[in-house]
């Protein structure tokens, strides 16, 4: 099995043999992701005759959206209702900014028509679709050259035979149509059309994209990592693109959740920091999901990982604003040109000021493979120094300081903003970048243990191996659940779910999922009355009361005396699948600890440079315990130990690194 997470600048891959993990990095290829990708598996099996699944953490469509490349759209919608999608909310994100400039819709207003159809609230059909009409309209749309349709009409979430009879007829025709009621069966008319049309835009982009791939690898059987932290196989990831689009970051959450508990660590905040990004999220327990999201302005409203992101990575680039204060991101170098120290670059990089503070060395990186240009970082650092009017040294302390920051704000946002506290958790570290600043967050947060994994550069692809396939359901019910004990809510609501579990079961088995390996999962979004937003728990008898609870830590307050709705019910459906088998580390003895040391030279740390050790992480082993201040180089990143911190391995050879006492 391999794992394929596709970065802003690396293309990684993963994948065990013998029970052992190995790791492959790849230069991104941005223009078309897929050489990249088809290059890596090439030499995988240049290496070895085994015959491998993979499973690939995909941005075709993120791209898509982000750049506005997507296929030629439009949208089909009940008449009075094509400028939805342009009205949108009343929300104002910066409230403050004269000049801000609206994200335009996916689809313009050329694109846009409306048909003679009109399903009440209740699901009563009052005008059935004309079907002369509905010929015409695609007769206009196969002129116009428009290859996908969105179609979504008002309240198909209740009863769908309006829509689905336009989507049949369009897909007679060759279109490829997404009917919201197949996305995305929930109220709110404008989160529904947009999530669809989201939908619509990318899926054909991301089958052409899945085409390529598997028609250069014959017999590798495909899935793709979903943005709710499960797979799904290509031929449903062709037609549900719109679940794809976090799809990267979702496994560096669900493998760093899984390294935490294997740790002993079940509250972990797990921090990803790559070459263009950095996404953070926190596991109370479980992994956080959320099914409200925006991604390039556009709402997308199906269930994801709870990930926060901000543009921050190691090739984010440093400038002055120009105000005279230093800014690092969110403008990043990427694959291409990339930081300075790469050969091609001319900006500084957070990169670039690592390797000027002796964090990073030009002879390890990427185990040697990788050349690194010391000279010509050191050129561009004295040169941007000194139009600065500033030391090289204190510059390059400066971007990391910044770019800390920047992460420290992220960090505050998934936890203290939203009631907990830091301290509470271990920070799981990984990205190509990460265990370069997860002690300086630590400190700043007062969180008392990092973990390490091995190989943290490739651990987002490590953790498409730790996915089981999931699949997630809703209905929008809209049901009274008064305060106290209703007896007669509890058996309404679970009447609805039968046939969501009912298709939930069915599917899994089509998919060769043994029915014991299947999981089912309930959820409720539950809301005060009057309120317009909901909060998601789970569906059990006590709902009311874990509702209350809920409300309580997000809001600091709840009214038990309220009468609340039960606004949509949710399924997670889960099929188990085999999971790595990863062999524990020997333990460590004097000899091997030796042999880790590999030098020493000058690292900045607390204002100065000061003598540090430098270890190979492939000759630590279980059991051998370090202080800083150290850097730790493997393959895929490097790890900066300051002297205030000490570090451990444990068994299945992750780093622990804690505060000296």
């Amino acid at each position: 099995m391999i794992g394929i997470d596709t970065g802003g600048t690396f293309t990684d891959f993963v994948y065990i043999r013998s029970g052992r993990i190995h790791v492959l990095k790849v230069l991104s290829t941005p223009e078309n992701p897929g050489e990249a990708v088809l290059d890596g598996i090439r030499r995988i099996q240049q290496e070895s005759a085994f015959a491998y699944s993979v499973i690939h953490g995909s941005t075709v469509a993120t791209n898509a959206l982000l750049e506005r490349k997507g296929a030629l759209t439009a949208l089909i919608t009940t008449r009075g209702f094509k400028d939805l999608i342009e009205i949108g909310r009343q929300n104002r994100p910066d409230i403050y900014d004269i000049y801000t400039v609206r994200p335009q819709p996916l689809i313009p207003a050329q694109r846009r028509f409306e048909i003679t159809e009109r399903t009440l609230y209740d699901g009563t059909i009052l005008h059935e679709i004309n079907q002369e009409e509905c010929a015409g309209l695609l007769e206009k749309l196969q002129k116009k050259k428009v290859t996908s349709i969105a179609v979504c009409f008002l309240h198909s979430y209740v009863n769908q035979k309006n829509e689905l009879t336009a989507a049949r007829a369009a897909r007679k025709k060759g279109f490829n149509v997404s009917p919201s009621s197949e996305i995305l069966p929930e109220y709110r008319e404008y989160e529904r059309v947009s999530t669809t049309t989201v939908n619509a835009y990318v899926a054909p982009i991301m089958d052409s994209y899945l085409n390529a791939i598997q028609r250069n690898l014959s017999g590798i059987n495909l899935s793709i990592m979903k943005s709710n932290g499960g797979v799904i196989s290509a031929k449903t990831a062709r037609k549900e693109s719109v679940h794809t689009i976090l799809s990267g970051p979702a496994g560096g959450v669900v493998g760093a959740f899984a390294i935490g508990k294997q740790a002993g660590y079940t509250d972990v905040i797990t921090f990803d920091m790559g070459g263009t990004s950095t996404d953070v999220a926190l596991c109370p327990g479980r992994i956080p999901a959320t099914s409200e999201s925006i991604v390039a302005g556009c709402p997308i409203k199906v269930p994801m990982i709870d990930i926060h992101t901000v543009g921050a990575g190691g090739g984010s680039i440093a400038s002055m604003d120009i105000g005279g204060a230093l800014r690092v991101g969110p403008e990043s170098a990427g694959a291409n040109p990339g930081p300075v120290c790469y050969g091609k670059g001319s900006r500084l990089t957070v990169t670039d000021a690592n390797l000027a503070l002796g964090r990073l060395d030009e002879g390890h990186f990427l185990g040697g493979e990788m050349a690194i240009d010391r000279m010509r970082m050191g050129s561009a650092l004295k040169k941007t120094a000194r139009h600065y009017g500033m030391e090289p040294v204190a510059l390059a302390s400066g971007i990391v300081r910044v770019v800390n920051s920047n992460m420290e704000k992220a960090l505050r946002v998934i936890s203290i903003e939203r009631g907990y506290n830091p301290s509470d958790f271990a920070l799981v570290s990984f990205g190509g970048a990460g265990a370069l600043h997860a002690a300086d967050l630590a400190r700043a947060l007062d969180i008392k243990t990092i973990i390490i994994p091995k190989n943290p550069g490739i651990y987002s692809a490590m953790g498409m191996l730790y996915s089981d396939l999931i699949k997630d359901y809703s209905q929008t019910v809209l049901i009274p659940a008064k305060t106290g004990a209703d007896p007669r809510v509890f058996p309404k609501l679970e009447k609805r779910y039968e046939p969501l579990v009912k298709r939930a079961v069915k599917e899994m088995l089509d998919e060769d999922i043994p029915e014991d390996r299947i999981i089912i999962q309930k959820f409720l979004d539950v809301r005060y009355k009057g309120q317009s937003y909901e909060l998601t728990i789970p569906f059990s008898k006590n709902f009311l009361a874990s509702f209350h609870k809920a409300h309580e830590q997000r809001y600091g307050f709840c009214d038990k005396h309220r009468e609340a709705e039960a606004v949509t019910i949710r399924v997670k459906c889960t099929g188990k699948t085999a999971h790595p088998q990863i062999k524990p580390e020997k333990a460590g003895t004097a000899r091997s600890a030796q042999k880790a040391v590999i030098g020493a030279r000058k690292i900045f740390t607390n204002e100065i440079f000061e003598e540090g050790t430098i270890y190979s992480r492939e000759h630590l082993t279980s059991g051998m315990r370090l202080a800083g201040p150290a850097v730790i180089h493997e393959y895929s990143a490097t790890t900066f130990v300051p002297p205030d911190f000490i570090v451990k391995v444990d068994r299945p050879g992750n780093l622990i690194m804690t505060r000296k006492k």
